[in-house]
């Protein structure tokens, strides 16, 4: 039996910490701004709908680039993989060219599709709902597609991770 501790005071550095114990992906968010190309790191990000096909993902209340994703109304978002690590980093930065030695290819809606990731994911924006210090956004999926021969990249414990094979269970 586990002994259960004395509730923890819920701060900001306990639900980094105790959410992080959750492993997540990582995605870049790309669209086609009127003035060049446009994209934002997320974490949070779900397959939200089978049927029809949505997916939702968290962007920060404070981002700059969200507000012009949202303007545009189409997105990709772009899966990443082991070793995109710097990419990760580039996109959730703010300001400064973040497609500087980025190599990506347009997309059905021309939202940028980085080269690289294991997945793409277009869509269309649906709707947003506020989540406290995040707005979350819900995507109409127009087009998908899979590169299943890589694997992804992995955020646990606020460090980047790879996956470890893993042993058949018999």
């Amino acid at each position: 039996m586990i002994e259960i501790p004395a509730r923890i005071p819920v701060s900001d550095d306990t639900h980094r910490d105790v959410l992080g114990q959750f492993a997540s992906g990582i995605v870049v968010v790309t669209a086609a701004g009127p003035d060049g190309p446009l994209g934002l790191t997320c974490q949070s990000f779900a397959s939200l709908s089978l049927n029809p096909s949505m997916i939702s993902f968290a962007a920060a209340q404070a981002s700059r680039t969200w507000p012009l994703i949202r303007e545009v109304g189409a997105f990709c978002v772009n899966v990443l993989a082991e070793g995109q690590e710097a990419l990760s980093s580039a996109f959730a930065r703010s300001g400064g060219d973040k497609y500087r030695g980025v190599r990506w290819w347009t997309g059905r809606d021309g939202a940028p599709m980085l080269q690289g990731a294991c997945a793409w994911i277009e869509c269309d924006l649906l709707s947003e709902y506020d989540g406290g210090d995040h707005v979350i956004a819900v995507g109409q999926v127009t087009a998908l597609y899979a590169a299943a021969s890589r694997e992804p990249l992995i955020y646990h414990r606020g460090r980047y991770r790879a996956l470890s094979p893993v042993q058949e269970l018999t």
